[in-house]
Formats: structure tokens, sequence, C-alpha cells
């Protein structure tokens, strides 16, 4: 191959002709002909040839229109016509795949679809379905894919319409490998039925929800339901600020306080403990209440822990539990002991729902951007395209 046949990126082309007006014009055709596509004959005869006009990247601010001269060929064995098939260009349409593909990618990257309308010349109506065709070719590559082995499970508001939808997550790889629209295992249960590799899942990583424990016991067999630690940190603080609420209604809107006492006491300097043993000290209870609650959150923050020193730690943080049922905290005791193999499988994995969770505030930035969605399963290719894979397709 010539360098001049060569700045196409196309196999089996030859360049025959070039000019630079108004755009880079170049007439091209096939290098030699091919077997017959049904018999794979070589008695080939060129019935007629007819011109195809396509855009073809971009040189410079330049648009590179290619004229394409096509046979059509008769195999004199089998009596059958057919027309030359070039690689990286699809039948019926007035762009190559190199173009398309480069829309895409200027698209997804950002620019503004009035802005390829100018650069480009297509209308934006054309980037939105080159966009879509592109996705949907990848999000169909991905639809044979199995369940991960670590699942992080959480749902995400999607419209007021239709409510919740539910994000599936491979906290293996940070990658969102679904979004189905419900978070009831009533509106989940078809796509859970039919889901492939449910049993390869090892972890499922949740928050305190009693929905999806029972979707995950009941669709995941082989899974571990582990406690996203967030949400359980989470729970102790918001059930202590009510204690709070009760035993000193006027300190608990003193936002400095508030600080302090949301905030890990180990984390705290000199100064803040102090201004914090002063108040403690006017509410015995409350401050026995307190450290009982840093007590707990020292045992929620570990993790990596060996089973051998897990299995030590198992009888204190069983004690602690049984103190909080003796205490105003009931409650809460009663949620952490409904809760208690999920909770305490926090201390081996390290894995929890904050990549979810950044999906999640990712997700939104898309609908904002699109100023909303109406239809699900664009939002769902959308979210795919941005969060499911790394945004690469290979040239065809």
């Amino acid at each position: 191959m010539s360098p001049i046949d060569s700045i196409l990126g196309i196999h089996g082309l030859v360049v025959q002709e070039v000019k630079r007006a108004d755009g880079i014009h170049v007439w091209a055709g096939p290098r030699r002909r091919p077997r017959c596509q049904h018999c794979h004959s070589e008695r080939l005869r060129i019935k007629a040839t007819y011109q195809r006009t396509l855009k073809h990247t971009r040189q410079g601010n330049r648009i590179m229109l290619l004229h394409l001269a096509v046979p059509k060929y008769h195999c004199t064995d089998c009596n059958r016509y057919f027309r030359h098939r070039f690689a990286g260009i699809l039948p019926r349409l007035r762009a190559t795949e190199a173009y398309r593909l480069e829309v895409f990618e200027a698209h997804d990257g950002g620019v503004s679809q009035r802005k390829l309308t100018l650069t480009h010349r297509i209308g934006s109506a054309t980037v939105e379905r080159w966009y879509q065709s592109f996705v949907k070719r990848r999000v169909a590559e991905l639809s044979g894919r199995t369940c991960p082995q670590v699942l992080g499970i959480d749902e995400h508001f999607f419209t007021r319409k239709k409510g919740y939808a539910t994000t599936l997550v491979d906290l293996k790889n940070h990658k969102v490998f679904d979004v189905v629209l419900g978070r009831s295992e009533a509106s989940l249960r078809s796509y859970l039925k039919r889901l492939p590799g449910k049993e390869n899942v090892r972890v499922i990583v949740m928050d305190l929800s009693e929905t999806y424990r029972a979707i995950a016991r009941k669709y995941f067999p082989n899974a571990l339901i582990v406690a996203d630690r967030f949400h359980v940190i989470r729970l102790v603080n918001q059930h202590f600020l009510k204690l709070w609420q009760q035993h000193d209604p006027d300190g608990r809107k003193n936002r400095g306080l508030l600080s302090l006492m949301r905030r890990h006491y180990w984390k705290l300097s000199s100064v803040q403990k102090e201004r914090l043993h002063q108040y403690l000290a006017q509410l015995p209870v409350l401050q026995a209440l307190y450290f009982a609650k840093q007590q707990l959150n020292g045992f929620l923050v570990m993790k990596s822990l060996k089973a051998k020193r897990a299995k030590q730690l198992l009888p204190k943080f069983l004690a602690l539990i049984r103190q909080f049922e003796q205490s105003p905290a009931k409650g809460l005791a009663a949620t952490l002991t409904s809760w208690l193999e999920p909770i305490v499988r926090m201390w081996r994995f390290s894995k929890s729902n904050g990549i979810t969770e950044g999906f999640h505030t990712k997700m939104e930035m898309l609908s904002r951007r699109a100023y909303g969605f109406r239809n699900f399963e664009n939002y769902r290719l959308r979210v795919l395209a941005q969060c499911g894979w790394n945004g690469v397709i290979n040239r065809v």
C-alpha cells in the first residue's frame, strides 16, 4: 500500500485522485476483486459501478469527502449478484464508521451538539442518533456479562413520576453493572429471575434496608451480606442526636456543640475535648451515652481484620450492645442486633458503598446535563455509557 493510499485508513482502497476545494475530496476504488460472497468463486465480472459520497474524518478544519466507486459483481458460477463491501463502511450510510466514531467520542467528551453541527456539518438529531447507536452497540456487548463477585446495591431517585431506581455496582472493578427501575421486590422480580450468574456473587454490600436484605437472601443464595459502614455510623449518630434533643433541646441548637458531637472523639483537638467535657459534665446521662456511642463507633470503623482478631473483639462488641439495651437507646440496640452478622462482617471486608454513592452523584449530573429524562431506558443507556465501561469503542 502506497503512503497516499494509507491516509484513508481503510483497508483495500486505492486513491485515484485528490482535490482540495471546499474541503478535501478523495476519489478511490477497490484494490482488487473479492471472491464471491455466496460460492467463493473468483470468476466475477463487473455488472455496473455506482458512486457513493461519504464523510470521512477531518484533516485540520477540513472535512474529507470520500467519493467511492462501488462495483456490482456478477458471479458466473452461481449466477448471483452482490456489491463490493469495504471494511469500516456500512451499507446505506453517508459517513464512514471512523467519522461516526469521531463524532461520538467528541460528544461523549463534552462537545455540544450545536458545536458538532458547525464543525462536522451534520444535524443535531444526527449527532444524537449516532451517539445512541454506538452506546447501544456497547451496551449490547455488556449485556452478556455475569454478575460480579462483589456487588453493591443501593437506591437513587429517578423522577417524581416513576420514583426510585436500583443501582447494581461492581465494587471490585468500580463499574456500574446495571440500573433497574424500582426498589421493591415486586418491581425487581422479573429482572432478578433472568439475571445470569447470580450464584457467582460472593459479597453484597448494602445499607440497612430490609427490602434489599430479603432480595439478597432470595436471589443471591451464595452471597454474604455486608452492611455499609457509612450508613451504620450515620444510624448511630442519628439515634444519639434524638436522645440529645430529649435531654437538652437548647444545647442541640448550638451549632458549635453539634459539630463536636457528630465528630469522632479521637479526631478532636485538646481545646475541643475540654469544651466538650465542660458541657457533658452538666448532663451525666448524656455524657454516658456519648462515650458509649464513641466506643461503638470505634468498633464500627475497624476493617480488614483477621478472623482471630475479629473473634477476640466480638464479645466486647456484644457486651456494648447489651449496655445499650439497658439504656434509652433501646431502638438502636434492636437494630444492631437485627443486623449483627452484616455489621460484624464489616471488620473482615474493606469494601463499602462509597463507590456506589459516587456513581449516584455522577448520575445526578448526567440527569442535569440532559435537563431530566422521561424515558428510563435512555437514562439507563446513558448511565452505562458513562459509568459502566471505559468509553472506548473498537473501530470497525
